[in-house]
């Protein structure tokens, strides 16, 4: 039998999702969550194969909690569904170590199938994201790849209007740390303001609507 963990801030999806997983035989949801915190109390509290993650948030970021959740067991399968089709997530949820990564263009059964080789240890990409992610090794301009996961998850925050004491509170990090972070983000991706920032991020895709 493979416990699945849910995180995902809408009721709606999560009930959805828990009663296409509990149809299955070999499969059943022992815990939900919409935040990284109440993920982690979940994890705590149950024995979890797999934790079924959204990346979009709204306390705190889904990239963060798949951090959080590999801290405190190393073992646990994460496999990413979410809405974000592009390339930049996928390669940054790869690296905070989800194993998975599907987007919610998926049929359901693509999700059951996926959840299945996580348990087994395997990597999961789905075709769309497969293409995206081909494309996009072939490009010049790849200094979005050159940022860490959380270095990543403060740039998509930022560019998505939320200010630094905001992201800071999200992230369990300090003002001063956030800040620094973006000085160290610009430095990287080459722009020297927010403008510039807002520039790149539409030009690589990242300014989307939840």
């Amino acid at each position: 039998m493979i416990d699945i963990l849910l995180l995902d801030d809408h009721a709606v999806v999560r009930t959805g999702y828990r009663r296409l997983i509990d149809a299955e035989a070999d499969m059943r949801v022992v815990a939900e969550a919409a935040c990284a915190d109440e993920a982690c109390t979940a994890l705590r509290l149950n024995r979890v194969d797999v934790a079924v993650v959204d990346l979009s948030l709204q306390q705190g970021s889904g990239m963060e909690a798949i951090s959080r959740l590999l801290a405190r067991q190393t073992d646990l399968g994460i496999l990413v569904f979410t809405m974000h089709q592009h390339a930049g997530y996928a390669r940054q949820a790869f690296r905070a170590g989800a194993q998975g990564y599907l987007t919610k263009h998926a049929d359901p059964t693509d999700m059951l199938a996926a959840v299945r080789k996580v348990a087994q240890g395997k990597r999961v990409l789905s075709p769309d994201m497969a293409e995206l992610l081909a494309n996009d090794s072939l490009e010049a301009d790849s200094s979005i790849s050159r940022l860490t996961p959380r270095e990543f998850d403060i740039l998509r925050l930022a560019v998505a209007g939320d200010p630094p004491a905001r992201i800071a509170d999200q992230l369990h990090l300090s003002t001063k740390t956030v800040l620094n972070y973006l000085s160290t983000i610009r430095q990287k991706l080459e722009v020297h303001n927010d403008i510039g920032l807002m520039q790149l991020a539409i030009r690589h895709g990242l300014v989307l609507q939840r």
